[in-house]
């Protein structure tokens, strides 16, 4: 079943310090405002909301097995059974990844451009060559029937690249390299693992190099170039 967000109505998993009791509640408004909320936006929000609870268990081999509480403002239990709404809080890691494709292999975790305008066509740029990954990718899941979120999305940037300096210039050789292209990009699994959590963590440590907080040339003759 397919489970669409519908209007303000939200999914977020609640934290670890929220007292749960039951299946539904009612969060009240508090009486005093928060320092990070402006007068304004306070005075629009709702005094009362409510919620409902759904709960289950995550098991994985190794590990204690724990237990995570969804709160829904998705009230209809018929419209928006329990199974749904845990499926689609269990695909949340995927949107990490597609974030990890974005700003890591494609190199957009750094911009390059220096105007507002030129780093908007930057933007621009990148999200089309990531939409014809994915596009790539999507043809290829068609082709040789597997599931789409198999497939590596940097197997097929690494393909792609060595690949198309090889593509013949007559239709006929290019439509045989296109099926082949799309074969190896099939076969490039990744290892399906479910419930996947990671902390955001560095695998590498920096090294400890001062900041480069003026031009190259005037750092190269500073005095302060040694760091701590």
């Amino acid at each position: 079943m397919n489970l669409q967000r519908k209007g303000a109505d939200v999914v977020m998993r609640a934290h670890q310090a929220r007292k749960l009791k039951g299946f539904a509640m009612r969060w009240v408004k508090p009486q005093r405002k928060t320092e990070t909320w402006t007068k304004t936006l306070w005075s629009e929000l709702p005094e009362a909301v409510d919620i409902r609870i759904v709960r289950f268990r995550v098991t994985v081999p190794g590990f204690r097995s724990e237990e995570i509480a969804l709160v829904t403002t998705l009230l209809d239990e018929k419209a928006y059974p329990a199974e749904a709404i845990i499926a689609l809080y269990r695909r949340r890691w995927a949107v990490e990844l597609c974030f990890r494709d974005i700003k890591t292999t494609l190199g957009l975790d750094v911009l390059r451009c220096l105007s507002p305008e030129l780093i908007e066509k930057e933007i621009w740029l990148q999200a089309i060559a990531y939409n014809l990954v994915r596009a790539l990718m999507l043809e290829a899941a068609w082709t040789h029937a597997v599931a789409l979120e198999r497939l590596s999305f940097k197997g097929t940037v690494d393909t792609l690249r060595q690949w198309t300096p090889l593509m013949a210039p007559s239709l006929f050789a290019l439509k045989r390299a296109r099926q082949e292209l799309l074969r190896i990009i099939a076969a490039d699994q990744v290892t399906e693992r479910p419930d996947r959590s990671e902390p955001r963590a560095r695998k590498r440590r920096p090294k400890p190099y001062q900041w480069l907080t003026q031009p190259r040339h005037r750092m190269a003759v500073s005095p302060s170039r040694s760091f701590k």
